[in-house]
């Protein structure tokens, strides 16, 4: 066994800690010794399993870091921790294939998971956060004005999504057409319903119409409704959906799949506040605000003769773009919760609910996300549903189970991929002060917007961090 010291600044995340990492790879160990030695920690390393049982009765760790390639090496380390007067929190380092063997009573023995490859300075700033009583909370603590307003519509924390949603309050107050798009998933009718509830319409109706939902038969009488007697079967007058939405908002989802005749009717609408019944000969005023939403490259659409340019102009007046979560990572905590803990509160369970393990929450942020939130909401209904009522953390072998296969299959892929250290780009000649800029934003972006944790990386203070922020968001363009 080695205990191992590193020079420089200490910085005071993990001073007391003792930590013991037993791994056959030596890179790993050194990785893990340059990542928790400057902040404290007293690191101890072996690669010799076999020396576990000695190492252990002679001192008590915190935490042992165990990489294990089969259930018996699993079985070998807890018979071990056993014996010990002082349990190690002990966390396991495991590739797929090892998830899909353990049971409860491994699970039950284990404070969290990793899933290789490891990455030992995300690893450090967890365990600096959750033994020094985490300065993170899995609320939105922004203060913001506009944060406050979306929140009930809204979850994010990701300095894209912060830009987008500053946005929202503005494009509420007027009372133009709204084009939003973004992949399946992304939450195009969440911000349609923000914007709506945020407008001075918000007594109104908010009518939400899946354009590629209807058959093309069917979506005109269905947007303008009908007159009695109109065709058969028409036995009453039928309202549609701009009438039902009057003095409020209609959200066409999906615009790209509108039949090319009904844009023209729709172009028409929106340039004259009236619509036509079917088998109407008098218009119908309306008063309505459209959001149109769509998955679609609405320009390319437009240049292939499949959308009406003049249609897409006249949409295209503010527009919003939801970016998929594989691009929002910094997301993925809040929203997992929220949708974990809101699953079971739908099953009966009453609060405190099981968190998430620092483990899942990072085999969470890198799966490819094909499905967006949506996929992410399914998932964890799904894991919740099974998980319930167990108290513990859930762990990455909780999840994996409820996993699709083809994301099993990315995580196999990419799990022999070896972890590198994340660095930061800056081109010579950068200047000084611009340099210092980047590296701070850089970082931020890294810790997922936490600037107490950015502040220890960089070892410097959180006041400095702060002061520097503000000094660049005050800077003239």
């Amino acid at each position: 066994m080695s205990k191992t010291h590193r020079g420089g600044a200490i910085r005071e995340g993990l001073r007391g800690i003792s930590v013991l990492v037993v791994d056959e790879d030596d890179e790993r160990l050194e990785s893990f010794i340059d990542e928790m030695a400057p902040y404290g920690a007293e690191i101890y390393t072996t690669s010799d399993v076999s020396r576990l049982g000695e190492i252990v009765r002679e001192k008590d760790f915190d935490y042992l870091f165990f990489s294990a390639s089969s259930i018996s090496e699993l079985d070998i380390i807890n018979s071990i921790l056993r014996d010990t007067p002082k349990r190690a929190r002990l966390i396991l380092l495991a590739d797929v294939k090892l998830l899909e063997e353990l049971d409860e009573d491994d699970l039950s023995t284990l404070h969290d998971i990793y899933l290789k490859p490891v990455n030992p300075m995300r690893i450090a700033l967890n365990i600096s956060s959750s033994y020094r009583s985490s300065d993170v909370s899995t609320s939105l603590t922004p203060v913001e004005s506009y944060v406050k307003q979306l929140k009930p519509y809204m979850i994010f924390r990701s300095p894209q999504m912060k830009r987008i949603m500053m946005t929202l309050p503005r494009i509420s107050a007027s009372e133009q057409p709204v084009l939003i798009t973004g992949e399946t998933g992304t939450g195009k009718e969440l911000a349609a319903r923000a914007i709506h509830f945020l407008s001075k319409r918000r007594e109104g109706n908010f009518v939400a119409v899946n354009c590629g939902a209807i058959p093309d038969t069917l979506i005109e009488g269905e947007l303008f409704g009908h007159e009695k007697g109109a065709f058969t079967g028409a036995l009453r007058t039928h309202k549609g959906k701009f009438e039902i939405a009057n003095r409020g908002t209609l959200f066409l989802d999906e615009i790209g799949d509108m039949p090319l005749s009904l844009q023209v009717k729709l172009l028409r609408v929106l340039e004259e506040g009236e619509i036509y019944r079917i088998g109407a000969e008098r218009p119908v005023k309306i008063d309505v605000r459209v959001i149109a939403a769509t998955r679609r490259e609405l320009h390319k659409a437009v240049q292939e003769g499949l959308f009406r340019d003049d249609l897409y102009y006249r949409l295209n007046v503010l527009k919003v773009h939801l970016p998929p979560l594989r691009e929002r990572t910094e997301d993925i905590p809040l929203l997992a919760i929220h949708f974990f803990h809101r699953a079971l509160s739908e099953l009966g369970l009453s609060p405190p609910h099981p968190e998430l393990s620092n483990g899942s929450i990072d085999m969470l942020e890198r799966l490819p996300w094909r499905g967006n939130i949506r996929e992410l909401r399914n998932l964890m209904t799904r894991v919740a549903t099974f998980f319930a009522p167990r108290k513990r953390p859930v762990l990455p072998a909780d999840i994996l189970h409820h996993l699709d296969e083809f994301s099993i299959q990315y995580l196999m892929e990419h799990q022999d991929i070896p972890h590198h250290k994340e660095g930061i780009f800056i081109p010579i000649g950068t200047p000084l002060e611009k340099a210092e800029e980047i590296i701070i934003k850089e970082t931020l972006r890294f810790t997922r917007g936490n600037k107490s944790r950015a502040a220890r990386i960089l070892n410097i203070g959180i006041r400095t961090i702060r002061r520097k922020l503000n000094k660049y968001s005050n800077r003239p363009q």
